[in-house]
């Protein structure tokens, strides 16, 4: 490995220059309520594909959806990037990286990359997903990133276990939390650096860990190059990229992004009503199952009597998934699809269904998936301030003639 690992001029500076010059290869329409889902498609960020490009600064690139038809592991060069802080890694060396273990434990870590490297390896495929992926289909619209539903993707992660990290420093009695942090700056010194807490129990079981190799490559400093957290089955915002600091705490983490961002409605399904008051919150946590149709778009036309194959992809969330039904008829009547081959619970599951249109006019093509705990996805999708956990059924509706 060589003593630094640089990302092609600058990051976000990259895509500020390509932007300038009028390099886009196209733009992308994602069918957002109400209009402006226009978005460029940019081909010339550093070490990616074709992107949406939805903010510049920080960089926010969603994935575009055909490329979850390819197959069940998203690629890397295809993989959404969101990051809080403008202020992100362009370079680090990899000789002078220190993983900082600190707080309540009984011997402090300064662990360098090589004797992380020399723990016990874990091996883990997992759907990371953007807390507000698909936040741009909420009615009545709310603010912050209008994602549509790219801000996802699926990964096999290489790295260690959290609980192998924790147990080398020695978790001392009392400890109840532990707070991560990471090299991406605030923009104003006033800014709250970005950190991300799990409870000491969740931390150290087994399954959460720390990655270095993303579907079997190191990570780009897109992805959080040299390391990143992996909490499978949990929504992204706990998956801090650039990981260089784990804190063992004796109390609540009380931090800005704990205490005030990322939290949802303390209801059934986080769903509330516009305009809604007197609800409790809680920070984000697990995911819920959703499932999509990955073959056809919005408006595609099939001929009538012909044999139009449906495929597409699932995941349960925090579980695995159970089943998926699909349905051609607007949901009056459900068929079972079949799975394709299961890479682990936490990542996406293949699906297909077949469907020969009979009728001409309009078809409605929805899919429903049901997790291991029987959790199904809701009819109607739900709604909060925040624009999270979208996970109604989707409908794909389609012309026959």
């Amino acid at each position: 490995m060589t003593s630094s690992r640089r990302h092609l001029l600058g990051g976000a500076a990259a895509l500020a220059a390509a932007w300038v010059s009028g390099a886009r290869a196209a733009e992308v329409d994602l069918n957002l309520p109400g209009g402006g889902g226009v978005r460029p498609l940019i081909t010339d960020y550093p070490q990616k594909g074709a992107m949406i490009l939805q903010r510049t600064r920080p960089p926010l690139l969603e994935t575009p959806f055909e490329v979850f038809d390819e197959g069940t592991f998203t690629p890397n060069n295809r993989f959404y990037v969101r990051w809080h802080w403008a202020v992100i890694p362009t370079e680090v060396d990899v000789n002078a990286f220190r993983l900082e273990v600190k707080g309540h434990v009984n011997a402090p870590l300064s662990l360098t990359l090589r004797e992380l490297y020399n723990l016990p390896r874990v091996e883990l495929a997992a759907v990371n997903q953007c807390s507000g992926n698909s936040r741009g289909l909420f009615q009545p619209r709310v603010p912050g990133a209008q994602w549509g539903n790219g801000a996802m993707g699926n990964a096999k992660w290489v790295g260690v276990r959290l609980r192998d990290v924790l147990d080398r420093a020695g978790v001392r009695a009392g400890a109840t939390v532990v707070r991560f942090g990471a090299l991406d700056q605030p923009v104003v010194q006033e800014g709250p650096d970005f950190m991300k807490s799990l409870a000491l129990d969740h931390a150290r079981d087994g399954e959460v860990m720390i990655a270095y190799l993303m579907n079997g490559e190191p990570m780009t400093l897109n992805h959080g190059f040299p390391i990143r957290l992996i909490v499978p089955g949990w929504f992204s915002t706990y998956w801090v990229k650039a990981l260089n600091s784990i804190e063992v705490l004796d109390g609540p983490d009380e931090n800005y992004w704990m205490k005030t961002a990322y939290r949802i409605p303390d209801t059934p399904g986080a769903n509330v009503r516009p305009g809604q008051t007197g609800f409790g919150t809680v920070p984000i946590n697990h995911m819920v199952p959703r499932s999509f149709v990955t073959n056809l778009r919005d408006g595609a036309g099939l001929p009538m009597g012909a044999p139009a194959p449906l495929r597409g992809i699932a995941f349960g969330g925090s579980t695995g998934v159970r089943a998926v039904d699909v349905s051609t008829d607007g949901g009056a009547s459900w068929q079972p699809a079949t799975l394709g081959p299961d890479e682990g619970k936490y990542g996406f599951r293949r699906w297909e269904a077949g469907f020969t249109p009979t009728a001409r006019g309009e078809a409605r093509i929805m899919v429903r998936c049901t997790n291991n705990d029987g959790l199904a996805q809701p009819a109607e999708p739900n709604w909060n301030g925040g624009g999270y956990m979208r996970n109604g059924i989707e409908t794909t509706s389609v012309r026959i003639g």
